[in-house]
């Protein structure tokens, strides 16, 4: 098994590549029903008429997808600790339904917690986008980080 990604291994600077979602008009409605039964979620025509333009999903559906590619891409496969804080979420433009997204992570910044030495502090900036390149949703936040030598 390959050995898991430590805080030494997320230089500032450093850009993760996320793979790609593809977000299906009834993933948009049954998202939207559960957790933000609004007109523009939930129905094609009433989104057509809304500021929105199209069908589109929630900002939070877009955040949850964005966290999904990242716990894919690097997350799974390190020794994440944790995080508890979300600075800043940015809902930039719509996320249609029928859209390919992809993600990436870049690290913003880093330090090794003062209380806590066995764990590092990583401050990322995830983005998600279409396959225009537009961006759709931005996350700035922390990642706790197990040291690989404290």
């Amino acid at each position: 098994m390959q050995d898991l990604l430590h805080y030494e291994d997320f230089p500032e600077g450093l850009v993760v590549p996320f793979g790609a979602y593809y977000l299906s008009k009834e993933e948009v409605i049954a998202y939207a029903r559960e957790w933000d039964p609004q007109p523009f979620h939930l129905d094609e025509e009433a989104a057509r008429h809304s500021v929105l333009g199209g069908l589109a999903a929630s900002g939070w559906q877009t955040s949850a997808i964005l966290v999904k590619l990242a716990v894919e891409a690097y997350a799974n496969r390190s020794a994440a600790m944790a995080s508890n804080s979300m600075e800043e979420v940015k809902w930039l433009k719509p996320v249609y339904a029928g859209e390919t997204l992809t993600g990436r992570g870049t690290v913003l910044s880093r330090r090794v917690s003062t209380k806590r030495p066995e764990m590092g502090i990583l401050r990322f900036r995830f983005e998600l986008l279409n396959a225009a390149g537009e961006l759709k949703t931005e996350i700035t936040g922390a990642q706790f980080m197990r040291v690989r030598h404290p």
